[in-house]
């Protein structure tokens, strides 16, 4: 096999990817092949120039493959081409208006340049015209906004305060109310007459002496309780006698008597005996007698205010006073006790009786007992004071204009001789 043969068949592969050039002369295959095989290599260059021919038509046959696939890659659809072409059409009408505006802009401004100071002057007048006319506008919009916040603030802050006046009501009417509460708590406690700390500490010591032990807890039970139902029996013994225990020296069956009233009420005749022939009347006594409790065994006095004097049984050292009224709940009507009172008290003497003496004042309660003491003024430190006669002087009542009921006057006390 000759070089050209080696060439040939070595170069294949390259020359199938190699792009063939064409050129205006075509020649055959024979041609080719005559130019490539010399004469003098016999019956071997006929193949050489067959094989060459061959080689020559399958190179013919793929540069047609390979410009048909050319051709059909870079081929475009007719609808694309049209789309492109109209674009660059819109694209070129886009910048000729541009240019255009641009050119009227300039002219325009060029114009404006020419313009006339005065007409420059009008404009800039007719400008801040417009200003001034639209700041009026936006002050006068500001002021009714203003107005109307202010309209909206009041209204809030008069129902806030009325709100707040509201509750305020509310809390002060439920406050009452609780105080009223504790007001009747500490009225049904005060009426209650509880058993203080010393009194308890006296009633254990008296036990533990009476049953002779030092503890109480080594009592028993029954012990306790039949010792205090012996305190309860003597207790109510002692109050059977004339319902508080305790000795009174206003009593008229022990030797008292009334001096002197302001004026009853009811009776013209009695009034004129009592104010001019220095009488008291004859129901006056009332006052220093046992009512048991019946309603209207009492001595009237005319008014809301008015006094009664009386002599006691013999001169005493006052300790405390008692007044007793109706119980509430037998009485028609209360109106007519007295509510705040004054205890005066002296030793009778024809030739001196201004030497009075203040023994207590208190405010007669309704809401208590009907026979209510109180403890006359503390005088310890001082030369005790001696009394024969005192005056119940009442300045007002519960209600009644027309008379004051006084049911009994009770004074407490001893004997200086017997202390």
């Amino acid at each position: 096999m000759s070089s050209s043969t080696v060439s040939i068949t070595a170069n294949r592969s390259a020359a199938s990817l190699r792009k063939p050039i064409l050129t205006g002369d075509k020649k055959t295959a024979l041609d080719i092949a005559g130019t490539d095989v010399s004469p003098a290599s016999g019956g071997e260059s006929k193949d050489l120039a067959r094989a060459g021919a061959e080689t020559v038509v399958e190179r013919s046959k793929e540069a047609t493959k390979l410009r048909k696939r050319t051709v059909v890659k870079k081929g475009r659809p007719p609808w694309k081409t049209a789309v492109s072409v109209i674009v660059k059409n819109l694209g070129l009408v886009l910048i000729l208006l541009l240019l255009a505006q641009m050119i009227r802009r300039l002219a325009f401004s060029h114009d404006s340049v020419l313009v006339s100071s005065s007409d420059y002057e009008r404009r800039i007048a007719e400008v801040e015209a417009f200003l001034k006319t639209t700041t009026k506008m936006i002050q006068v919009q500001v002021e009714i906004v203003d107005r109307k916040i202010d309209n909206q603030v009041a209204g809030l802050r008069s129902e806030l305060s009325k709100r707040i006046d509201d509750e305020r009501a509310v809390f002060s009417n439920k406050f009452s109310e609780h105080n009223a509460r504790i007001e009747r708590v500490e009225q049904s406690l005060t009426s209650s007459h509880w058993l203080s700390k010393h009194e308890f500490d006296e009633f254990v010591e008296e036990f533990k002496g009476k049953k002779g032990v030092d503890d109480i807890g080594e009592m028993k039970l029954d012990e306790i309780r039949a010792f205090a139902r012996e305190i309860v029996e003597k207790e109510i013994s002692k109050h059977a006698a004339d319902g508080l225990g305790r000795v009174d020296y206003a009593v008229a069956s022990g030797g008292a008597m009334v001096l002197k009233h302001s004026e009853a009420f009811n009776g013209a005749s009695s009034r004129v005996r009592g104010w001019f022939s220095g009488n008291v009347r004859s129901d006056a006594v009332k006052v220093l007698q046992p009512s048991f409790g019946q309603p209207g065994e009492c001595f009237p006095l005319k008014g809301d205010a008015g006094f009664v004097e009386i002599k006691l049984r013999t001169a005493i050292v006052p300790e405390a006073i008692t007044l007793e009224h109706v119980s509430k709940s037998v009485a028609f009507d209360r109106s007519s006790a007295p509510k705040e009172c004054k205890v005066l008290g002296w030793v009778h003497n024809e030739q001196d009786t201004q030497n009075e003496h203040l023994l207590t004042e208190f405010v007669y309660d309704l809401e208590k007992s009907a026979a209510q003491t109180y403890n006359v003024f503390n005088t310890e430190g001082v030369d005790p004071i001696i009394v024969d006669t005192i005056r119940l002087q009442f300045l007002s009542n519960h209600g009644s204009p027309t008379h004051t009921c006084i049911y009994r006057v009770r004074v407490h006390g001893y004997q200086p001789s017997v202390a």
